[in-house]
């Protein structure tokens, strides 16, 4: 297999249901997200993708979807209160937004729908939440 990669960076929100320590309070991150795109075959010219094609189907899926927002779990007992002070900036997501699960929706949800008809797949995300502190999901 061979890979490209390329990363963008986000401002996003979130917090972390039952966390032990300040993660649990409402705070946000300048996220930076790897994508590493995989194929088994290369295109006529030689790549696996050309890397402005990552930019449109995945950087601006993170653009238009989680920039500037705040990702919050369907289950946070918090989101009723939340949505009435500002709903539109609210992301409900199907899970408990940390870097870990956050990597893993964007290569198992995200990104199979977003790249669709490329004959590539996303094989790998990081998120550094910052430049210490980041998760990886891997296929």
């Amino acid at each position: 297999m061979i890979t490209a990669e390329r990363y963008h960076d986000i401002s996003c929100g979130h917090r972390v249901v039952g966390h032990e320590g300040k993660c649990r309070f409402l705070h946000g991150h300048n996220y930076r997200i790897h994508f590493e795109i995989g194929s088994e075959n290369l295109d006529e010219i030689g790549r696996v993708i050309d890397f402005s094609v990552i930019k449109e189907k995945l950087c601006m899926w993170l653009e238009d979807n989680y920039d500037h927002k705040f990702l919050i779990w369907e289950e946070d007992p918090m989101l009723s209160d939340l949505a009435k002070i500002t709903a539109d900036s609210l992301v409900i997501v199907p899970f408990n937004p940390t870097a870990e699960n956050i990597a893993k929706h964007l290569v198992t949800q995200i990104a199979p729908i977003q790249l669709q008809g490329t004959n590539t797949t996303l094989i790998r995300c990081k998120i550094e939440e910052t430049q210490k502190c980041s998760a990886t999901y891997k296929l």
